[in-house]
């Protein structure tokens, strides 16, 4: 603190930082990308441990027998499907309550703002079937969920037999303090986000949903499950949810010490946990593994049903079924014991998951990097910022200075003119105008669909895209040239002040987002230091995710798989409230036009 109070001493930290600016931003910009590679090497990561003593220990006994028979209502369900071209809500209902659940029926609609080209639809319509088996042993003021999305063709049907199997087989047991709910959901997150509304008397998306007849109690962990193979080879355990959100590191924990103590191979992101960290493949795998989290973060959404619980505060995960190539082999039976141990510890829970933690990458099941170990990384990108800002302060505050030649008398009446000072108007017209386009980008993609059809020979999620793209870039033109129509050339003081509020505009949002979604700071930052485009950085992360999944893509189906982003990200934000759409619409966009702005000032 003394030095900061001692003027002279301010005076010369504040000219060493404004002198040896450049070269510190350079050291901080590779100090925090090394920090964050740094992440995925083992020794400097933490290995998971279980924090909730209620699931501290996995010494229950699992006796699910029945996997056959729940295989078998699998195929009888997908007939029953394929005979109604759709949910056999009938069919259910009689399973169910042959079962001993209290069965019910939810009906929802949602009318899309524009079809969906992929699943080809714009009004959807659905039932959701959902049983509760009541507690007998405590008050039921609490429950838990397990789901299975009713899927078309033959996706899912061995889901929705495991999960009538599990029901038949809980219902004899007298061990519940909770009540558990089984719910097949159809439509998938749509039917999802209709049942969790109604559950908790919300309704923030506009879809429309009959009342729920029944309830149980405050859930507090739901699992959904996904099967499509009578036999699997691995369980993938898939934890990214709405907006980023992640479920609290205890369940991640509990479903890999049941997978390790039934022997059944277990993945997140579609890898395998690797000991051979200290070769070069095996910390490349930790990567690819952990860059994989980082961008399914950062998309915003869903990457299951579980993650519409998330925003409820329940904590929720999706496990998989994965059928590949691998020798190994689960049978039905193994997945519901794995399933019934999972749910008879949620069952000890005393109170919510709280101890362990809620902001985690994981390069591996049995590693994680805690919040407090990557925030650096980015405290190290942000200085850069800090430091960019301080400088750009100082020049503006030092007065001009004039050499010897420039000198004149005090009474010479040819005294050199004073830089003249930024007008208000040359500041604020960019800002205003950046934002302006901003909300166009925003808003007339959506309202400017049916105008576009009627002019051009395309269909309506085309039009919303391409609309999309063209505001995008005549948006390019707008800002750099507005403020010479008020206030003549830009000056030298105006650019600077301009590139002061850009800077610190960014560094402002760059913070508020790292505190909500730590990963989608990572490629905004990219955005505006590395490749200085939301659009090409957007599409390069297209290519870079297909790279990791090791499903490359052609150039043209790089594109069109990049369009189907953008429409996507669209439809997430109208129908569950996903944030990344309105943020770079509303807040990046207009900030990367600010620096553009800046780009063409003189």
């Amino acid at each position: 603190m003394g030095l900061l109070s001692d003027p002279n001493r301010r005076r010369a930290l504040i000219g060493m930082l404004t002198r040896l600016n450049a070269p510190i931003c350079m050291i901080c910009y590779m100090a925090g990308v090394a920090w964050f590679m740094g992440l995925a090497f083992e020794p400097f990561t933490l290995r998971t441990y279980m924090s909730e003593n209620a699931m501290g220990s996995t010494m229950v006994e699992e006796r699910f027998p029945a996997g056959e028979r729940a295989l078998a209502t699998g195929r009888e369900f997908a007939a029953h499907k394929k005979k109604t071209g759709g949910m056999p809500v009938d069919w259910l209902v009689r399973t169910m309550q042959a079962r001993g659940l209290e069965v019910y029926t939810q009906r929802f609609s949602r009318k899309l703002p524009f079809p969906d080209e992929d699943k080809e639809r714009y009004m959807v319509k659905g039932t959701n079937v959902y049983g509760i088996l009541r507690a007998p042993r405590a008050p039921r003021t609490e429950a838990l969920v397990l789901s299975a999305p009713c899927s078309p063709g033959n996706e899912n049907n061995q889901a929705v037999g495991i999960l009538l199997g599990l029901a038949q087989y809980f219902r004899s047991q007298i061990y519940w303090a909770k009540d558990i709910i089984f719910l097949v959901n159809e439509h998938d997150l749509i039917g999802m986000q209709a049942w969790l509304e109604g559950y908790h008397h919300t309704n923030t998306t506009g879809m429309d949903w009959s009342p729920l007849q029944g309830r149980g109690g405050s859930i507090q962990a739901a699992l959904s499950l996904e099967l499509s193979s009578d036999v699997v080879t691995s369980l993938d355990l898939v934890l990214e949810g709405l907006n980023g959100q992640l479920p609290n590191l205890d369940l991640a924990n509990l479903f890999y010490a049941f997978c390790q103590k039934i022997g059944v191979l277990c993945t997140t992101q579609g890898k395998l946990p690797r000991n051979d960290w200290d070769t070069t493949s095996g910390y490349s795998h930790a990567v690819q593994t952990m860059m994989l989290m980082v961008l399914k973060q950062a998309s915003s959404r869903p990457w299951g049903d579980h993650g519409l619980f998330l925003r409820y505060h329940i904590e929720a995960a999706s496990i998989k079924g994965v059928n590949s190539f691998r020798p190994y082999k689960t049978d039905a039976t193994t997945v519901g014991r794995l399933l019934e141990g999972m749910y008879r510890k949620l069952n000890n829970l005393l109170e919510r998951l709280h101890q362990s933690y809620f902001f985690y990458l994981m390069p591996s099941l049995t590693r994680f990097v805690s919040i407090g170990y990557y925030m650096p990384a980015f405290g190290l990108l942000a200085l850069i910022l800090l430091l960019r800002a301080l400088d750009l302060w100082v020049q503006l505050s030092s007065p001009p200075t004039r050499t010897t030649e420039d000198a004149c008398p005090p009474l010479c009446p040819l005294s050199a003119p004073q830089p003249a000072s930024p007008g208000v108007l040359s500041i604020l017209t960019p800002l205003v105008i950046s934002h302006l386009t901003g909300v166009a980008l925003y808003t007339l993609p959506v309202l400017s669909q049916e105008l576009a059809v009627e002019h051009f020979p395309v269909s309506e999620t085309e039009a919303v895209v391409l609309t999309a793209i063209a505001i995008y870039t005549a948006g390019l033109a707008l800002p750099h040239n507005t403020h010479r129509l008020l206030a003549g050339e830009g000056t030298e003081q105006g650019w600077k002040v301009l590139k002061l509020v850009a800077v610190l505009y960014l560094a402002v949002l760059l913070g508020c987002t790292a505190l909500i979604n730590f990963s989608l700071v990572f490629p905004e930052r990219g955005l505006l230091v590395g490749v200085n485009d939301p659009g090409l950085t957007l599409l390069f992360a297209v290519f870079f995710f297909q790279e990791l999944q090791e499903t490359p893509v052609t150039l043209q189906e790089g594109w069109m798989l990049y369009l189907s982003v953008i429409s996507q990200g669209i439809l997430d934000h109208a129908l569950y409230g996903s944030l990344l759409y309105p943020l770079a619409a509303l807040l990046v966009y207009p900030c990367w036009l600010l620096f553009w702005n800046i780009l063409f000032w003189k």
